[in-house]
């Protein structure tokens, strides 16, 4: 098998190196963010991605790290119950809690930190170090993120557009609101629409909380401070549910993750030549549809098979786009849809609405 670069050490990185170190196939990771650095937000992993995880990690080593969840309840932001939908395998875990059992399984040899890798202009298509100097490589697997920059050096005429959401996510640690909060997801919903706040355990001491804001109605800066962050939620939850209100103000900001979300126009191919895209890099999701995990494992289960069943590179990427697309596209349109009730006043949107995207 050839030398395999991977850029990008997020979960679909991780998970493609993974598979690689499972059937013996040689390659390297480049990640520009500091080892040690997993701050981020949470997932939702519904049955099918802890199946695909469970091909490369230990079932009972992931389980220890987050919680599943019974109901999905919907209230409106001033706790009244709207609806109410039982869950089947939906478990939540932290990003950070992910990354780190993913990165178990590969030899410290084989990843690099700190290093920003860009795109080398040759006949055949490359990658360099931020020196200038070649990095050997057959095969380049791009996971890069959902403003891949790999991506756009490549399909120079895409447009990514930002999407009517942003997104800011926290985690709590404190016993007493814990204590409170059943294994439940939780979403409160503005009367207005185009504001929610989602409440998941992850343990007996933490919460993953997340708020989605229609940024054309709620104004916010990625550039502003913490503090310029932090008065912020206060003042637009101040009158919400006391559970909402009080996760907001007992929270630290330190490490909150505001999110610009961003979709492709219109999807690039997911290869060229002997570069290959996966998870966000070859398809940024709307959040709505909790599936981002899901599909980079999927999208990572996918290319090893065929890397490993075909002797032409090229015919191996050729079928994982044509197993992977059609599944993507349906994602897609779903994400678009429930971006579009996210919107609505909340009288007109549907009840019982799973924000999950099933195929």
């Amino acid at each position: 098998m050839k030398n395999i670069a991977i850029v990008g050490a997020g979960i679909s990185g991780l998970s493609m190196a993974n598979y690689l170190e499972k059937h013996n196939i040689d390659y390297h990771i480049y990640e520009r963010r500091k080892e040690n650095d997993l701050a981020g937000h949470g997932f939702l992993l519904p049955q099918e991605g802890i199946e695909f995880l469970s091909h490369i990690i230990d079932k009972n080593t992931l389980f220890k790290q987050g919680n599943f969840l019974k109901k999905y309840i919907q209230y409106s932001h001033t706790g009244k119950v709207i609806a109410e939908k039982d869950l089947n395998d939906v478990f939540v875990i932290s990003r950070g809690a992910l990354i780190e059992i993913l990165t178990r399984n590969i030899p410290s040899s084989k990843i690099t930190y700190e290093k920003t890798i860009s795109f080398s202009d040759q006949e055949k298509g490359g990658l360099k170090y931020p020196d200038g100097s070649d990095i050997e490589s057959d095969i380049i697997i791009v996971s890069d993120g959902s403003r891949s920059r790999i991506r756009k050096e490549i399909f120079k005429d895409e447009i990514l557009r930002s999407v009517r959401e942003n997104e800011m996510v926290n985690i709590i640690k404190n016993k007493d609101i814990a204590a409170r909060i059943e294994n439940n997801f939780m979403k409160f919903h503005h009367l207005d629409g185009g504001l929610t706040f989602g409440i998941l355990k992850l343990s007996d001491d933490k919460i993953l909380w997340y708020s989605q804001f229609d940024n054309e109605r709620y104004k916010t800066d990625k550039e502003c401070s913490i503090e310029n962050i932090k008065d912020y939620m206060f003042e637009v939850f101040k009158e919400w549910d006391p559970l909402v209100s009080t996760i907001v103000r007992e929270s630290s900001y330190k490490n909150i993750h505001l999110w610009p979300v961003y979709e492709l126009e219109t999807l690039n191919p997911f290869y060229r030549d002997n570069i290959v895209f996966i998870g966000d890099a070859a398809h940024p999701l709307i959040p709505f549809t909790s599936q981002g995990v899901t599909s980079a494992l999927k999208d990572s289960f996918t290319l090893t098979r065929y890397l490993t069943e075909e002797k032409n590179t090229t015919e191996a990427f050729r079928k994982y786009e044509r197993e992977r697309k059609p599944e993507i596209q349906v994602h897609i349109q779903n994400g678009r849809i429930l971006l579009d009730q996210f919107l609505l006043p909340l009288d007109q949107q549907k009840k019982n609405t799973l924000p999950i995207s099933y195929k």
